[in-house]
């Protein structure tokens, strides 16, 4: 089983690059974000409940997204592994990722983080808004989520740097170029 994360600020091309990982591999791939934007758009008790702090640039607590995560693992327990992209975002989400890992008696193998500067990120967000419809992708929002991913984001790092599993990927260039970039670590993770 292959167990990998994808990490990176707001914009730095992580559904992007998901999409391929998740074919190449044949991984099951979960995306908060993805996952709580459908619940909103449902209407369920938990989208009601992170609406507002989403549509704002805000973070749903620990424990709601800890509760998404674990059902997610047990509805997909034939999975030959998950592609995590937007989990952990704090801290405290690795601590209960890693709970649930063992819980489950399954391994985290790496953490890919894409390294972009904020100049591009805040470039390609805008650009994304343009198109995407996502109430998010303005200036205000996104300058919320940048201060909201260096306080409670980008320790989660330093976290996975302490287990050497963190492998820093650039994430400028084509996207196919990342690409290649992200394969190549990916099987080196997987073939040690």
């Amino acid at each position: 089983m292959l167990n990998i994360i994808i990490f990176g600020p707001p914009g730095a091309g992580k559904g992007t690059q998901s999409e391929h990982i998740k074919e190449r591999y044949n991984l099951t791939y979960i995306s908060t974000g993805q996952v709580l934007r459908a619940e909103m758009a449902a209407g369920s008790e938990i989208g009601l409940k992170v609406k507002d702090i989403i549509e704002h640039g805000g973070l749903a607590s620990d424990e709601i997204v800890a509760e998404i995560i674990e059902k997610f693992i047990i509805n997909h327990s034939d999975s030959k592994g998950f592609l995590f992209d937007g989990f952990p975002r704090t801290v405290k989400q690795a601590e209960i990722l890693e709970e649930l890992f063992q819980k489950y008696n399954m391994e985290l193998n790496g953490v890919l983080s894409l390294e972009v500067p904020e100049e591009l990120l805040i470039e390609r967000m805008l650009e994304r808004g343009k198109t995407s419809g996502r109430a998010d992708d303005n200036i205000e929002s996104i300058h919320f989520r940048f201060v909201e991913y260096e306080n409670k984001t980008k320790p989660v790092l330093h976290f996975y740097e302490d287990r050497n599993i963190l492998h820093p990927i650039n994430g400028v260039g084509s996207i196919e170029n990342i690409f290649v970039n992200i394969c190549e670590t990916i099987d080196s993770i997987h073939n040690s």
